[in-house]
């Protein structure tokens, strides 16, 4: 049997059932049937006890989605748990959500607060170690470069902790002779003020990226490895009516459009012997909440074009009805680990039902989450990102640039001694 719901302060006026109410096309609260769809396939039910306002379940919960795409009333549950964010004092919220917010907004970057010239240095240096290597002598990593067709966005995590990760993405770049760029004003392509349910720094995060991409005159913005930040994007042009004139893509499509044109030599030959097995995780943000199953169907064209379509392992359930992994809606910053980790068991259970050796994650949540409960339940796979995948089959991944390869590839395609 259900838990009543405890309303506390809903009743007020300007609470969470005046606000729910709107949500309703008809204000009728008696619309949920109550038929336990949406909890029975929820991984965050029962993680805490039930209440509404101001309880931390509003927190652990990803807003991914699952919950109303199953519902026969197709309430929108996401954007009540968003409301319940929103209704919490901001100084309440969690910490590590609220200093990423702060920290993008203030820096005019990222979630990390590194100020654009420390950016501007790692990218430089890295593009010039980038040069040393046979094949991209000429690869150039320009950061607003006017007139340029793609302007790119980039989770500040690469070039942050991990710059190496950012070679393979721009080898990628280069092989397909794009004419791209980064920009400068919040050059970071996450956006935790969206999980923060701040309206007003979430929107002028991409307000601020829009406008400086329209001033650049790019065609297109492309949105790198990363789900959340697609979602940041593509849900704020519509919610704050942001002018622009780009076109926005993710770089998944365009990994794709490029394999079919022939501007990526991606085959499967180096896995004909080795017979490596993977599979891939379908981020909630680009499928469930943004483009669909045709993401997911690009996504996996991609993956078995680099592999080999005997050696891709399907997850189930997958594309749409796909379960979240548990790192999404800022859980991975909320401070709830337990709750996360509980959370994320469904998935790893899906992924070792594959029995798959490597995972693709094109999103860094699902990356940080799917390698975290990977350690906490003895998982025997390894999480990679697409671009590395795509590197690999090429025969064109550097030796630095392999931090997530198991010892089954750590040296596969490197020069002998």
């Amino acid at each position: 049997m259900l838990d009543v719901l405890k309303l506390n302060e809903c009743r007020k006026k300007g609470g969470i059932k005046e606000r729910l109410k709107e949500m309703l096309h008809d204000g009728n609260l008696s619309a949920c049937l109550t038929c336990a769809a949406c909890t029975s396939g929820c991984p965050a039910t029962g993680a805490m006890d039930s209440e509404l306002e101001r309880h931390p379940w509003a927190w652990v919960c990803t807003m991914c989605r699952r919950c109303q795409d199953v519902c026969p009333m197709n309430i929108n549950i996401p954007q009540l748990v968003f409301e319940l964010r929103a209704g919490w004092p901001r100084e309440e919220r969690p910490k590590g959500i609220l200093g990423s917010c702060d920290h993008h907004v203030k820096s005019g970057g990222g979630a990390m607060g590194v100020p654009f010239e420390d950016f501007e240095f790692t990218v430089n240096d890295l593009a010039e170690e980038c040069r040393e290597q046979e094949g991209f002598e000429n690869l150039q990593a320009p950061i607003d470069k006017e007139g340029a067709i793609y302007a790119l966005n980039q989770n500040s995590r690469e070039p942050v902790t991990e710059p190496d990760e950012l070679l393979p993405l721009w080898k990628i770049l280069h092989k397909a002779d794009a004419d791209w760029t980064y920009y400068s004003d919040m050059w970071g392509g996450e956006n935790y003020c969206m999980f923060l349910a701040d309206d007003p720094s979430w929107e002028k995060i991409v307000r601020a990226q829009s406008k400086k991409i329209d001033e650049l005159g790019c065609k297109t913005f492309i949105n790198t490895e990363c789900g959340h930040s697609f979602y940041a994007v593509y849900a704020a042009l519509k919610k704050f009516n942001i002018p622009h004139n780009f076109e926005f893509r993710s770089i998944v499509e365009f990994y794709a459009k490029w394999i079919r044109e022939g501007k990526l030599p991606v085959n499967s030959d180096w896995n004909k012997d080795l017979k490596i097995k993977f599979t891939v995780q379908d981020p909630c943000n680009v499928v469930r909440k943004s483009l669909g199953d045709y993401f997911a169907d690009e996504l996996r064209f991609v993956v078995t074009t680099a592999v080999g379509e005997d050696n891709f392992v399907e997850i189930y359930p997958n594309r749409s009805n796909n379960f979240c992994c548990g790192g999404g809606g800022g859980a991975l910053q909320a401070g709830y680990t337990e709750e996360r980790q509980n959370y994320g068991r469904i998935k790893f259970d899906q992924i070792a039902q594959t029995g798959a050796d490597y995972v693709v994650t094109p999103c860094h949540n699902c990356h940080a989450q799917i390698e975290d409960i990977k350690h906490v339940y003895d998982g025997k796979y390894n999480v990679i990102h697409l671009w590395t995948l795509l590197c690999l089959s090429m025969g064109i991944l550097g030796e630095n640039e392999r931090t997530y390869l198991g010892p089954d590839l750590e040296d596969h395609g490197l020069p002998r001694e």
